[in-house]
């Protein structure tokens, strides 16, 4: 990890001043906490659409992951553009596109325009993403290198958390419930565009911005083997994060009966606080049993959900997504770590960018797959068999580090 360079803010007078290292940096981490709640705030609202707008499950869930599509999507191509034209102008465009979203939500009458809304939004956000964490980087307190890996795994799943809480308590008890809560967020991210433009700038401008666009998605070749180890984890612990915020709500309305609009963000809430417990609890732990552990976890945590499910029992099924959320934690901490390791500097972006680009397509696509499924074979099934997969992934990643050995964590570089 590297300190910001003092020559990325250039010379000036009075009117140059800019906010404190310390204030800069917290600033950037709020932004991303209002990235995050905003992501989730619709999954509570998405059986309020449903039954608005008379659409299938399939349709719900493909609203879903268009954002998981739209973020990937800007991540792997202008994930790095603010190493060359700074992290200030990347991450204002961000959240002006980000109020427009807000908007088109408030403004929304039927299935298309909430479509549009998502696909903006998840362009903002991955626009975002890169800039704040490679600005939590640069800002971090010199004496406590590990602030910014921190604050970026634990704050994305205490953000996802709110969100969903947060709108299920206004959709349930406060007027407007399909629109209160983005003119809220709107004025939040209003809010932190004058925070950022306060910030001082920690990337000097530099040559190279239209090669950065293109995507680079690879892995070492020396590293592949230990790669696919990991690839199972990836898979199982977003995939669950997508049943959940895809389908959640609906599980508990339709499966345990429970019709409240508060319950349908608890069960967001329950699996993503949970989860970012589990990342600052096990955070100095190694990577390996870290990854073990959280997937035997999750497997664990994904059975009593689908036992839950099978005797309708609303306290086991809450009981058990935290479990999940514990494990899901855990693991994927665990897996990037041994991710982080397999490549020298220079090759990590690429190797990250296959991080995201799978944990993304593992957030979405199953969960459209889901939605299908659910108008044919019905929603408890679906719930059975994507959870049964996602046991075997997860079971599959722990046993797959286990005959490995401690080799995993210390991988050969190419």
């Amino acid at each position: 990890m590297t300190t910001a360079l003092p020559a990325a803010e250039p010379a000036a007078g009075p009117r140059a001043r800019r906010l404190p290292r310390a204030a800069a940096f917290w600033t950037l981490a709020a932004t991303l906490l209002a990235f995050m709640a905003a992501a989730a705030a619709p999954s509570p609202l998405y059986v309020v659409y449903q039954a608005e707008w008379k659409f299938s499950a399939t349709t719900l869930t493909v609203v879903f992951a268009v954002y998981a599509l739209a973020l990937l999507a800007a991540l792997v191509t202008v994930g790095a553009l603010s190493d060359h034209i700074g992290r200030r102008p990347v991450l204002t465009a961000a959240l002006i596109a980000q109020v427009a979203a807000m908007l088109l939500f408030v403004t929304a009458d039927g299935v298309g325009w909430l479509i549009t809304a998502r696909i903006l939004q998840g362009l903002a956000t991955g626009t975002a993403t890169g800039a704040i964490s490679a600005g939590l980087v640069d800002l971090q307190p010199p004496h406590d290198q590990r602030l910014a890996s921190l604050v970026n795994s634990a704050t994305p799943g205490i953000g996802l958390g709110a969100g969903a809480l947060g709108s299920g308590l206004l959709v349930q008890y406060a007027p407007a419930p399909t629109t209160l809560v983005y003119w809220l967020l709107a004025a939040l991210c209003a809010l932190a565009v004058a925070g950022i433009l306060a910030m001082p700038e920690t990337s000097a401008r530099r040559p190279g911005a239209l090669a950065s666009l293109r995507p680079q998605v690879s892995v070492p070749r020396g590293a592949r083997g230990t790669f696919l180890l990991i690839v199972p984890s990836l898979i199982a612990t977003w995939g669950v994060v997508g049943l959940y915020m895809s389908l959640g709500p609906s599980l508990a309305a339709g499966v345990l009966g429970v019709r409240s609009h508060l319950v349908g963000g608890l069960v967001v809430f329950a699996l993503m606080a949970a989860s970012a417990a589990a990342v600052i609890a096990t955070g100095a732990r190694r990577p390996r049993p870290m990854m073990i552990g959280g997937s035997l976890v999750l497997a664990a945590g994904l059975a009593l959900t689908l036992t839950a499910l099978a005797t309708t029992s609303t306290p086991l099924f809450f009981t058990a997504t935290v479990i999940s959320g514990l494990g899901f934690g855990a693991a994927f901490l665990g897996a990037f770590r041994i991710a982080a390791s397999l490549a020298e500097p220079a090759r990590r972006a690429a190797l990250f960018a296959t991080v995201y680009t799978l944990s993304y397509l593992a957030f979405s696509l199953p969960a459209i797959a889901a939605g299908f499924a659910t108008t044919h074979i019905g929603l408890r099934d679906t719930a059975d068999i994507y959870g049964g997969a996602v046991i075997v992934l997860a079971l599959l990643a722990a046993g797959g580090l286990l005959l490995r050995g401690s080799t995993a964590e210390n991988p050969p570089q190419s």
